[in-house]
Order: C-alpha cells, then sequence, then structure tokens
C-alpha cells in the first residue's frame, strides 16, 4: 500500500513538469509580439527614412537590435526551459534547421546565456541612452551605468562560479 502511493504520488510529481507548458507557449506569443514591435518600428520610420539624421538612423537600428536580441532570449528560454524542464523537442531532432546549440544547453549553460544576453541588451539601451544624452539627467546616467555595471559583474561571478563547480565536479 505504501509503495503504491509513493509510486502514484511520484507519478504526479513528475506529471507536474507539464504546468510550465503553457508557460513556454506564452512565450512563444511574445516573440509575435517583438515581431510585431519590429514591423512597428519599421512603419513609423518610413515616412522619415530619407531626412533621418544618422544619429536617428542608428537609434532606429539600436531598437531593432535590442528587440532581436530579446527575442533571442526567449527563444533560448523556451527551447532549453521547455527540454531541460518539460521534455524533448521531437520534432526538432532531424531538422535541418535545428539549431546546433538546442538540446546541449544544461542549465547551467542556460544561466550564462541568459546573463549575457541581459548584459548585451543592458549594454545596448546603455548606449542609446548615450546617443542621446542631453535627455537624460546625470542622475539617470549614473544609476543605468551602476545597474549595468551591477549586470556585468553578476556575469562574472556566475562565470566563476560555474567554472569552480566544474572543477570541483571533475575531482
Amino acid at each position: 500500500m505504501k509503495r503504491k502511493l509513493e509510486t502514484s504520488l511520484e507519478h504526479i510529481i513528475f506529471a507536474s513538469r507539464w504546468f510550465m507548458a503553457p508557460v513556454y507557449l506564452i512565450l512563444c506569443a511574445s516573440l509575435g509580439i517583438i515581431m510585431l514591435k519590429v514591423v512597428q518600428e519599421i512603419f513609423h520610420a518610413i515616412p522619415d527614412l530619407i531626412e533621418m539624421s544618422i544619429k536617428d538612423t542608428l537609434l532606429l537600428v539600436l531598437h531593432i537590435v535590442d528587440l532581436a536580441l530579446i527575442g533571442n532570449l526567449i527563444l533560448m528560454i523556451i527551447f532549453a526551459g521547455y527540454e531541460n524542464f518539460v521534455s524533448r523537442i521531437e520534432v526538432a531532432r532531424d531538422s535541418e534547421d535545428k539549431p546546433n546549440w538546442m538540446g546541449k544547453v544544461d542549465f547551467s549553460g542556460l544561466k550564462l546565456k541568459l546573463i549575457a544576453s541581459i548584459v548585451a541588451i543592458s549594454g545596448i539601451n546603455l548606449l542609446e541612452t548615450f546617443m542621446d544624452v542631453a535627455s537624460k539627467s546625470e542622475r539617470d546616467l549614473k544609476w543605468m551605468v551602476i545597474i549595468h555595471l551591477v549586470f556585468v559583474s553578476s556575469g562574472v561571478v556566475l562565470a566563476i562560479m560555474d567554472y569552480v563547480a566544474s572543477k570541483t565536479e571533475s575531482h
């Protein structure tokens, strides 16, 4: 009786991973929202493209790069999270379009990729701000740099921790 109860409980716990599937579906929908925002950025810029200054052109491109990085970040979370915590994506197994990192990113690798993406996104936002530095207060600029440096140092600390953990596991 005790073993049957334990087995039933373990089945329920194991099946509970599927509660994450709707989260990943919503993240897939968020990729559509990001794509719509990129299209919206372009459509708003089209009437002014010819008269656009280099600075405004660079800001437009930086906005698009920022959205692309966020989209890539979401895609990594969807693929790696689903494969690490829910189930293998079997339809991608034999696909020639399957990203070469898919199925190879464990939780540790995902953390490092996430922090690297966050640092890149933060850096692009900082660059956008510096392109229009006159519109920001000194206090805002200082806090943006501090926050960016916190992201960078967090990434370095995570990488060091991951390196130490991998050396510890191999001994």
